[in-house]
């Protein structure tokens, strides 16, 4: 182990083999730790619950031989105190009740002050911060008058990462008048694997068995542990896997006490019901407020805010137009959710009856239309987003969705993939498009006609002003191309098909 003073920001502080991927936020925190400034630095790391930010953490205190300690739920102010009091005297290599520490200027102040005297990298890291601000809400004012002091070289210095997985806590701690703002270097929003990432995580070999995990689970590392089962490899396996998984009640894996658990994270989610419904809402359709407000027969203003909450929580997502100036469309970003929404709660009874295989054989047309449809589009924008530029001749700029007028027919044309050309701002009039592109997941395989609606979409956006004659069409399928077509995007430059193999990186 070496202290601070040897960290020189060019030492390398390799990643151990047990964290997968998270290659740039392991660089970002491994400077933060080898930067040699000598005062105190401070850096947040936030993200949903599962996503591996304690994992991680534990990793990097583990690399470089700082201190982690971790607040616990429902624990009151005396045990934590006397719980990270004992922690930081085992840190110094000092017996059990050595220390007492009565308030928490006390706790942080020695906790960096013993880390910088450790053997080690001079870093404490206090993970689920917001279950401490639960019964102690001084503690960022205590780490603000500390930082301050260190700037002044009148405080220890060190490096103290603050983590949590409430994310309406820890968004807020930067902002406005919040004692924090402006001293933090880092704010990390650590998310889910990438699809890819999270095949080679669960170790599935099958690309179409990897997809339907991905729509089920999604990125989330934390769940492989929970589950009691080798993950599929096969169709054949897959019904099987999720009735011994996601739908089984004496599982911590269910989805129906996943997502509870998962809303319970922010505190001001108290009003669960209300919650639960415009989640449901949204997982069959609904896309705008008023949408939703007509399904649960509310009006559009009462359920505004509280899906302002379940947005800043990183349960739904808000996608703007690329091309135009419309209400977003909302989706629901969290697969379990969207499963336990869609599949779970309407036949909970059932499945608590144990009846989970007949549930799931009946809940097809539903997991096929209503998620793994949809999933499938994400993953045909996340590639054109990450991969595309690297393994074909695309070069996007921003990705996203958009719907195109078409006057003469009275209709409006829903385009799932739309890559704007580098450098352009989106929703400015007449911007140049580079990739207009179909995902489709149903078993037809794609064919022509899926060719000419994107040949006549590009026509009017030529027709309304957008730079589009030399955009990309682009046609995403899960179960391949009719002969015909393939045939034909083998003559023209301007054709891109991508299969599940193209996806997956795995393209012959």
């Amino acid at each position: 182990m070496v202290g601070l003073n040897s960290y020189d920001g060019g030492m390398e502080l390799a990643k151990p083999d047990t964290v997968l991927d998270r290659e740039h936020p392991w660089e970002l925190l491994r400077d933060f730790v080898s930067d040699p400034a000598p005062q105190l630095r401070l850096a947040i790391v936030s993200g949903r619950r599962r996503h591996g930010k304690s994992f991680l953490l534990q990793a990097l205190t583990g690399a470089c031989g700082g201190l982690y300690l971790t607040a616990v739920q429902e624990e009151g102010r005396v045990p934590a105190l006397r719980r990270f009091t004992e922690a930081i005297a085992a840190h110094a290599g000092l017996p059990a009740g050595a220390l007492r520490l009565t308030d928490w200027r006390e706790v942080l102040t020695t906790a960096l002050e013993v880390a910088g005297r450790a053997e080690g990298a001079p870093l404490v890291v206090i993970d689920e911060l917001p279950y401490l601000m639960q019964h102690s809400p001084e503690v960022p004012g205590f780490l603000q008058l500390l930082y301050d002091q260190s700037q002044a070289g009148q405080g220890p210095g060190g490096r103290i990462i603050l983590c949590g997985s409430a994310m309406s806590v820890m968004s807020e701690l930067l902002t406005g008048t919040k004692p924090l703002r402006g001293r933090a270097v880092i704010d990390l929003r650590l998310g889910a694997f990438d699809y890819r990432t999270s095949r080679r995580h669960w170790g599935i070999e099958d690309l179409a068995t990897a997809l339907r995990v991905d729509a089920v689970l999604g990125g989330a590392p934390g769940y492989r542990p929970l589950a009691p089962v080798p993950a599929p490899q096969d169709a054949r396996q897959f019904g099987p896997w999720v009735c011994r998984t996601v739908l089984d009640p004496g599982l911590a894996l269910y989805s129906r006490v996943e997502a509870e658990f998962l809303l319970r994270e922010d505190p001001r989610i108290t009003h669960r019901t209300l919650y639960y419904d415009l989640l449901s809402a949204v997982s069959q359709g609904a896309s705008t407020p008023s949408k939703i407000g007509a399904i649960l027969e509310r009006p559009r203003a009462s359920v505004v805010p509280p899906l302002d909450v379940l947005e800043s929580t990183g349960y739904l997502r808000k996608s703007q137009d690329l091309l135009k100036a419309r209400n977003p469309v909302i989706t629901v970003v969290d697969p379990i959710i969207r499963f336990n929404q869609l599949i779970t709660l309407p036949f909970a009874d059932e499945i608590e009856r144990g009846r989970a295989t007949q549930v799931w054989a009946g809940s097809q047309p539903t997991f096929n239309s209503k998620i793994l449809g949809p999933h499938f589009e994400d993953l045909a924008r996340e590639w054109t987003r990450s991969f595309a530029a690297a393994e074909s001749s695309l070069r996007p700029g921003t990705v996203g969705i958009a719907e195109v007028s078409d006057p003469a027919a009275r209709t409006k044309h829903e385009v799932d993939v739309l890559a704007l050309a580098p450098g352009q701002r989106p929703q400015a009039p007449r911007a140049a498009v580079a990739l207009i592109g179909e995902a489709k997941a149903t078993v037809q395989p794609r064919g022509p006609r899926d060719l000419e609606r994107l040949e006549h979409i590009r026509g009017l956006l030529t027709g309304q002003g957008h730079d589009a004659r030399k955009a990309t069409l682009a046609l995403y399928s899960l179960h391949g191309f009719q002969p015909d077509l393939l045939r034909a995007a083998s003559t023209r430059e301007d054709v891109l098909l991508v299969g599940i193999d193209t996806l997956y990186g795995e393209a012959s």
